[in-house]
């Protein structure tokens, strides 16, 4: 008869303030077998504040055709595994999915550990409609990129996009080339010391952060053409 086989328990983790995470996701880190961890370094940093001992392998885009079937076969021997991501909850923007839909394949247990998202975080800071969101992620940097923005024109909701500091002007101006301008709000450095939450219009950001470049991970949301939508 087959031994018992692991689960593989997708832990979510602080996106700034290390406060915010949960008594279970701690609980969790300490007592699985294995913690498989997008940026190993940054991770190191999260178990040593929380004394949690466990060992860490790494799993992250460029590495997973080798790493996924190490931890099936982990989790098939009776292992328990926690996938985490930099920052936030894996399977959004990250390689965790992969792992996850493998895992289902071979009819492993898939518990989640819920908890930060910046996404939620910032839709939920920032005004705009909740009742109906698309959240887009990162926009392709080159081929497809005007496609996939011409198709979110049509789109009759709060549209929300991830990107790198640095092309959050070319970003917005892309945007706005293709939606119009439309209400729009950009958070950064959520749930840290420096947070910034900043409302208007697409134009007036984009005017905005010509002037001040900014600093840390943002999150972009644009909402509907509609007047009720505007800010001020």
């Amino acid at each position: 008869m087959p031994g018992k086989k692991g689960t593989l328990f997708i832990v979510s983790t602080p996106i700034g303030n290390l406060a915010d995470i949960t008594f279970r996701a701690v609980k969790t880190l300490k007592t699985v077998s294995f913690i498989a961890a997008e940026d190993t370094r940054r991770t190191r940093k999260l178990l040593n504040h929380f004394d949690i001992k466990t060992k860490l392998i790494s799993y992250y885009e460029h590495n997973r055709f080798a790493r996924i079937p190490q931890l099936l076969k982990h989790l098939e021997s009776g292992k328990d595994v926690a996938v985490v991501t930099d920052a936030g909850t894996p399977g959004v923007s990250d390689p965790a999915y992969r792992l996850i839909r493998s895992v289902i394949q071979i009819e492993v247990k898939v518990e989640p550990i819920p908890g930060p998202s910046a996404f939620l975080t910032a839709l939920v800071a920032s005004g705009l409609p909740t009742d109906r969101f698309l959240f887009v992620g990162f926009l392709p940097p080159k081929k497809g990129r005007r496609k996939k923005l011409s198709d979110l024109a049509s789109y009759e909701a709060t549209l929300i996009f991830y990107e790198n500091p640095k092309r959050v002007v070319k970003t917005l101006s892309d945007i706005a080339t293709f939606l119009g301008n439309r209400p729009a709000v950009v958070g950064r450095e959520l749930t840290k010391v420096h947070e910034e939450i900043i409302r208007g219009t697409i134009l007036e950001l984009l005017s905005y952060f010509s002037l001040e470049s900014p600093k840390g991970e943002c999150v972009i949301m644009i909402g509907k053409d509609d007047p009720n939508v505007y800010f001020g």
